[in-house]
């Protein structure tokens, strides 16, 4: 292939650093509303198409190519993809009932449109995951099972899911408990699953796309990698699932352009270099030991 005159990237490569934000935010985002309103299995192959394009992607367009190459953690990250989405599937699935047994009163905002719904339940919900978050890189039993998720040694599209099942669960309950209150409709529910799904693409994919300005107020994946800077309170920075509106409130924003190139010296726990890397000794490590603080 020839490189672009304008960008020096081959024109395949410049297509997709360009096409790949639009695509998730805009198309898989899309489909998600469209497949919520009584089409589940719909949201359910958005996901997966947009996890596999991602897969695509990173090879096109890496950010490191080095982060492409299996260093026999893939299949315990999609252990952690298959228990952490069946957990997710569970949960909206049980939503009528919770519900009925939660919900104070009942001042959802049926009457506008759908779409309007469903990011005013983000929003809530990234408020929630993001001051849960923070919380858990302060609080030593937290920050255990949250150690799971920042052990990683390579960035990529399934370190989204590779959450201690626990940490997920208390960072899920802190978004969507206040949207239980008021009382979220099922379909806004189904919606809000599968935008979180492709969410955790978004920030976590190793593909080097174009953000623009946009990176300075959305959780992309070039400020979530300085999230997971191993070195001690350097990843205190960058909580936000879906945007960065509540960091900048907490004072914890900062700009990918802050930092150079990142490799896999960069990320991992904090003062454990030899953190366990199998699936069933990472569930069991927050119960063994007191980590280290982030």
């Amino acid at each position: 292939m020839h490189a672009t005159p304008a960008t020096g990237h081959p024109p395949l490569v410049t297509l997709v650093r360009h096409a790949h934000l639009p695509l998730l935010l805009v198309g898989a985002n899309g489909a998600v509303l469209w497949g919520a309103a009584g089409r589940d299995l719909v949201v359910v192959a958005v996901v997966a198409v947009a996890l596999s394009w991602t897969f695509v992607a990173e090879r096109i367009a890496p950010y490191d190519r080095a982060w492409n190459i299996d260093r026999g953690d893939t299949g315990r990250d999609l252990a952690y993809a298959a228990l952490n989405e069946t957990l997710n599937a569970v949960s909206v699935i049980a939503l009528p009932l919770l519900a009925t047994r939660v919900t104070i009163v009942d001042l959802w905002p049926r009457e506008l449109p759908f779409v309007i719904q469903v990011i005013a339940a983000v929003l809530v919900l990234d408020a929630g995951i993001t001051f849960a978050h923070a919380v858990s890189h302060r609080i030593g039993w937290l920050w255990r099972f949250h150690a799971v998720h920042h052990s990683v040694s390579r960035f990529y599209g399934l370190n989204g899911l590779m959450k201690h099942p626990l940490h997920q669960a208390i960072e899920m309950t802190a978004g969507i408990a206040p949207l239980l209150l008021v009382g979220i409709p099922q379909p806004v529910a189904v919606a809000l699953a599968g935008c979180v799904a492709i969410q955790l693409l978004v920030q976590h994919a190793n593909i080097d796309y174009a953000t623009g300005t946009l990176g300075e107020w959305l959780a992309v994946n070039a400020g979530h990698r300085l999230h997971h800077l191993r070195y001690p309170g350097e990843g205190d920075v960058n909580f936000g699932l879906f945007t960065l509106l509540w960091d900048r409130v907490m004072g914890t924003y900062r700009p990918a352009s802050s930092t150079g190139e990142l490799t896999s010296d960069d990320l991992g726990v904090a003062g454990q270099p030899h953190y366990p890397n199998g699936f069933r000794d990472q569930l069991a490590e927050p119960f063994r030991r007191t980590a280290p603080t982030s």
